[in-house]
């Protein structure tokens, strides 16, 4: 018949739970015992591993002569059984030896390879699963499906492991044993419930079907590296949340005369009634400056973005207590920054734990008062440092604070109120421009089939981004599909917070109250409609935030996705115009304590190249771990 036979096997894979030689050799001894009783009679020698027989000696039976080689070579390849059947957290305790088990199919394969002589590896069982209650948009599983087989092409591209099959379990949904219908492990979708348990596809039998037909995930046009170099007038920059303010003077401090006994002493003899005359202050004496100021200008940058603390300068909100010798200090740092040739970037306010950042006698921004306070603050400030300083931004990454929907409202006003103060007041005598900063991560639907994640994802954008930038950059209105949300939640008996309305003449006052368009973007998040995880499901918008398993992470966990910048400028361009945009943060954490931080060159790399592709970015390296890389743009260049 010319046909080829084998035994299927089930495996987990395992890791140490600490880098010592006896975990790993007890992880090898767990394989052993799960995969190894099986495979090395029939792929090795006959008999079973010497961990085994060692370990349960007599309770193991023994192979004769005779039936070591009547069992040796009986399989013509290794046919592999990896996944949520036994190969997670149903291996039987005893055979984990106080070790941890992972899902990586990937070494997996290298140990059976590289075990067993390089047998012809099939795949012939591999899946997730997902919740009995999602229907058709099953992207945990999907994303599981994407791992899996991005794992077993490393291991035949990288490792040379001779993987020749790969299969999906399962067709359609079904009874899968002790878990009952509890779960769904099928590519197609089974209705129990109905009278003729009508078939679906869902998006992963999509995505299975896509990968078939590509033969795996070919680089598109859109994902090679661009090259060439970004237009000479691109601005790069580093930022700090707030400065390291240190006001401590370096000299000239003590007013007394003294002389120098030169011959007999070596000391300084103080003159009784010698003092000498008052000195004002200058930059020079704060050497605070002088060091970071050299660390800029080793950076080669030509901008540097930090914020202001409104609470440090005016301690009560007012002007009745002012703390000149920070607002000195932070006069001097600005200016200093001018003679380095490096254009400072300033925040007027930025949210911090306490007190939202805010001076503590104001309660916060759900009241009126702190508006006209932040707009008398922004007033002195602009006559203080305006000479210096012709980037400003209002307010620093807002909508990364939990405001509520009133807050939220007067920061608007705030806003608007401080913008058209600086433009009739002060822009005709300091030259500057000035605008709002956004926190904006990108969310792509998880399923790239499902007119639910995308409307999900919209959702999200709307309500993270839209919330506050429609009004100042569009209508002067908050998104309609916000409102409509809120509207229908309502309808539905959900209590959603009160949006509320803006007056004509605030639309009007807030409607375009920017000079530029300034992000921050950090990474990439995937969005679901579907509850798949019921404890992170946000009930409100009626989704689920999802990171894919396959992507990159930092330390902390935070996901590199060098394509969502892209998408995120595309989108901004198609919703707001041709506005200029300022990048004004974006970085990764990276392990610490390491000379090379590999990961934020990655980062930085791939990030900056998204941008050129899109041609409206620019970038910087940092100068310390935990600075994040800060990108202003003079102009905007057309978004492809």
């Amino acid at each position: 018949q010319g046909g080829r036979v084998s035994i299927a096997l089930s495996s987990h894979w395992i890791e140490p739970q600490h880098m010592t030689e006896n975990n790993i050799k007890e992880c090898q001894k767990s394989l052993e015992f799960v995969l190894g009783w099986f495979a090395k009679p029939i792929f090795i020698d006959g008999d079973y591993p010497q961990s085994m027989k060692s370990y349960l000696s007599s309770a193991l039976p023994e192979f004769t002569e005779a039936e070591k080689k009547f069992i040796r070579g009986t399989a013509d390849f290794f046919a592999l059984s990896f996944g949520a059947t036994l190969s997670f957290h149903l291996v039987d305790p005893d055979m984990i030896f106080q070790q941890q088990e992972t899902l990586s199919l990937r070494q997996l394969l290298y140990w059976i390879s590289h075990e067993y002589n390089r047998p012809p590896i099939f795949i012939v069982e591999n899946s997730w699963f997902v919740s009995g209650i999602t229907k058709t948009d099953g992207s945990i599983y999907m994303n599981y499906m994407k791992y899996f087989v991005s794992d077993t092409l490393k291991a035949i591209r990288y490792d040379g492991v001779p993987v020749i099959g790969y299969t999906v379990w399962s067709l359609m949904d079904g009874f899968e044993w002790l878990r009952g219908y509890n779960i769904r492990r099928g590519l197609f979708y089974v209705d129990f419930e109905s009278q003729d348990k009508k078939l679906i596809l869902k998006s992963s039998g999509m995505f299975y079907q896509k990968l078939i037909a590509d033969n795996g995930f070919p680089l598109k046009p859109e994902d090679q590296p661009a090259e060439g170099t970004f237009p000479c007038n691109f601005a790069w920059g580093i930022t700090e949340n707030f400065l390291q303010v240190d006001t401590t003077r370096s000299q000239f401090l003590d007013p007394n005369v003294y002389l120098w006994d030169v011959h007999q002493t070596k000391k300084l003899i103080k003159i009784i009634g010698g003092v000498a005359l008052p000195r004002k202050p200058h930059c020079v004496d704060f050497a605070a400056i002088r060091l970071q100021i050299s660390l800029l200008k080793d950076m080669h940058i030509t901008h540097f973005h930090f914020s202001l603390k409104w609470p440090s300068i005016l301690p009560l909100g007012n002007m009745t207590s002012v703390n000149h010798t920070l607002l000195f200090y932070y006069e001097c740092f600005v200016s200093e920054l001018l003679r380095a040739n490096v254009t400072p970037v300033v925040a007027l306010w930025q949210p911090s734990v306490e007190n939202q950042g805010l001076p503590l006698p104001l309660g916060g921004w759900e009241e009126q008062r702190t508006v006209e306070a932040f707009a008398e603050y922004a007033g002195f400030c602009f006559k203080k440092l305006g000479q210096h300083v012709k980037f400003w931004i209002t307010m620093n990454e807002p909508n990364m604070m939990n405001l509520t929907y009133k807050a939220a409202h007067n920061l608007l006003k705030a806003h608007a109120k401080v913008w058209h103060l600086y433009d009739k007041k002060f822009r005709r005598t300091q030259k500057g421009k000035i605008s709002i900063a956004f926190h904006a991560n990108w969310v792509e639907p998880a399923c790239p089939f499902s007119e639910n994640d995308g409307n999900a994802a919209k959702r999200v954008l709307e309500f993270d981004i839209g919330w506050l930038a429609e009004p100042i950059f569009k209508s002067g209105d908050y998104p309609d599909l916000m409102r409509q949300w809120l509207q229908h939640k309502n309808s539905l008996g959900f209590y959603a917070p009160y949006l509320p309305y803006f007056t004509e003449e605030e639309k009007h006052l807030i409607r375009g109250s920017f000079d530029f368009l300034a992000l921050s973007h950090y990474t990439t998040f995937l969005v679901t409609s579907e509850k798949e995880t019921p404890k992170h499901y946000n009930d409100l918008l009626e989704i689920q935030m999802l990171v894919d398993i396959t992507w990159v992470k930092s330390p902390n966990r935070n996901p590199v996705v060098p394509w969502g910048l892209r998408k995120l400028l595309n989108w901004v361009k198609f919703k707001y115009g041709d506005v200029p945009i300022y990048i004004i943060a974006s970085g990764i954490d990276d392990q610490k304590d390491v000379d090379e931080d590999k990961l934020r060159m990655y980062y930085i790399e791939n990030y900056i190249n998204e941008a050129l592709k899109g041609k409206g970015y620019m970038t910087c390296n940092d100068i310390k771990s935990n600075s994040k890389i800060s990108l202003h743009c003079p102009r905007l260049l057309s978004l492809s």
